[in-house]
């Protein structure tokens, strides 16, 4: 597809806008949702008691795959019965936040490609699930040029993420919605507002389009100047349209994700920062 050029956006509702009225590309309406599909999925780790358990939604346009991760009271497994055959501006315009953020994702996803918009490609070599997830978070650490004694953010807990913030001499200030506390006991503050009050840099996840906090945490990171590092699974197109808007950097992963193959993964990096 040919990309357009427009203003950049300020939040997921400018730019699903920009979207339906084909600022960004073709219009929505000349293009077809062909595949929908469900997945639920858990992960417990060795050595771990916590099981993250994991609930996607995925839809295809063209040659892309458009994720959302959500929690399981906002979709059930109809939606992928639902949503295949019909014209994309129908599928962006549900009112289920979900939907509209795995069809902007499929949009995007198609129209500006990460292989040829990314600032590199890193491979995440074959091996086991935590083999893997380990390479990629020290790859998102990295990619947060991360300084001793920061204070972290981190909104969406992974442990092996927590693990590389402090291999780096940072103070991770961990937050989710769904966990208690990390592998190592310490708290899991549930108020995204208090760990934004404190950090010197943020980590988040895509998980936040899906739930409708990215906006807050852009507005919060754009008044502070500081650091935004996104890893996305969820929405990883969607928050690629926000570099040089308040993401700083973005590790992109898009489906089939890192934990779903034992083989070698492509990620895809982007930053603002002049490499």
């Amino acid at each position: 597809m040919t990309q357009m050029k427009a203003a950049a956006p300020r939040s997921v509702a400018e730019l699903r806008e920009a979207i339906l009225k084909g600022k960004l590309g073709p219009k929505p309406e000349t293009l077809t949702v062909t595949g929908a599909s469900y997945i639920y999925q858990t992960t417990q780790f060795p050595s771990s008691t916590t099981k993250y358990h994991n609930y996607y939604l995925l839809l295809r346009v063209e040659a892309s795959f458009g994720a959302c991760s959500h929690t399981p009271d906002q979709l059930n497994m109809e939606a992928a019965a639902h949503y295949s055959g019909l014209p994309l501006d129908t599928v962006l315009q549900d009112p289920k936040l979900p939907i509209q953020i795995a069809a902007m994702d499929a949009y995007l996803g198609a129209v500006f490609p990460h292989h040829d918009h990314s600032t590199k490609t890193v491979e995440i070599g074959a091996g086991t699930p935590i083999q893997k997830a380990k390479q990629r978070d020290a790859l998102i650490a990295d990619m947060a040029d991360l300084k001793a004694s920061q204070k972290v953010a981190l909104i969406g807990v992974v442990n092996p993420l927590v693990e590389a913030i402090k291999q780096r001499g940072g103070t991770c200030l961990p937050c989710d919605l769904q966990l208690q506390e990390t592998q190592w006991g310490e708290a899991v503050e549930k108020d995204m507002n208090k760990v934004l009050d404190q950090a010197d840099s943020v980590i988040c996840t895509g998980m936040t389009l899906g739930n409708g906090t990215f906006d807050h945490i852009l507005a919060r990171v754009r008044e502070r100047q500081i650091p935004l590092t996104v890893y996305a699974q969820t929405g990883s197109a969607i928050a690629a349209q926000f570099i040089h808007q308040g993401v700083t950097a973005l590790v992109a992963e898009p489906f089939p994700f890192t934990q779903f193959s034992s083989a070698a993964s492509q990620l895809y990096c982007y930053t603002s920062r002049k490499e």
